[in-house]
C-alpha cells in the first residue's frame, strides 16, 4: 500500500532523494506522512513528518538542516531529500501514513499507522 524507494549506496557527503508512494485506491491528500529509519541493532527512529492539513514539515534534531521533506499530492508521493550524508545515516528507511491533518516527529509515534510498507536501504560509505 505504501512503498518507499530511492535508497542506495552513497559516499559521505553525498545526497539521496527517497520517495514514499501510496497506492491509487487511497486518497493521499488526507494522509500525513512520517519517515523513519532503523539501523542494525538500534531502535526505530522518527526522522521527519509532513502534515496533510497545512503541509508543515518537522524534523528530528539528528537530521535538521540536512534533510528536507516535501509532498506532491498529484503524484501521491512524499519525498525525503537527504544531503550531507554521514556513515551514521546508514539504515533502512521507511514511511508511514496517518489519516490525521497534523503530526510532528514527537507526536506521530502516538498514533496508529493507517498505511506502512517495506523500507529502502541507505548505505553511506566513509
Amino acid at each position: 500500500q505504501l512503498q518507499a524507494s530511492g535508497g542506495g549506496l552513497v559516499q559521505t557527503g553525498g545526497s539521496l532523494n527517497l520517495s514514499c508512494t501510496l497506492s491509487r485506491e487511497w486518497n493521499f491528500n488526507v494522509y500525513s506522512i512520517g519517515w523513519f529509519r532503523q539501523a542494525p541493532g538500534k531502535e526505530r527512529e522518527g526522522l521527519s513528518s509532513i502534515s496533510s492539513g497545512d503541509g508543515m514539515g518537522d524534523y528530528a534534531d539528528s537530521v535538521k538542516g540536512r534533510f528536507t521533506i516535501s509532498r506532491d499530492n498529484a503524484k501521491r508521493t512524499a519525498y525525503l531529500q537527504m544531503n550531507s550524508l554521514k556513515p551514521e545515516d546508514t539504515a533502512v528507511y521507511s514511511c508511514s501514513a496517518y489519516k490525521i491533518p497534523r503530526i510532528t516527529v514527537a507526536t506521530m509515534s502516538r498514533y496508529g499507522e493507517d498505511h506502512w510498507g517495506k523500507g529502502t536501504l541507505v548505505t553511506v560509505s566513509s
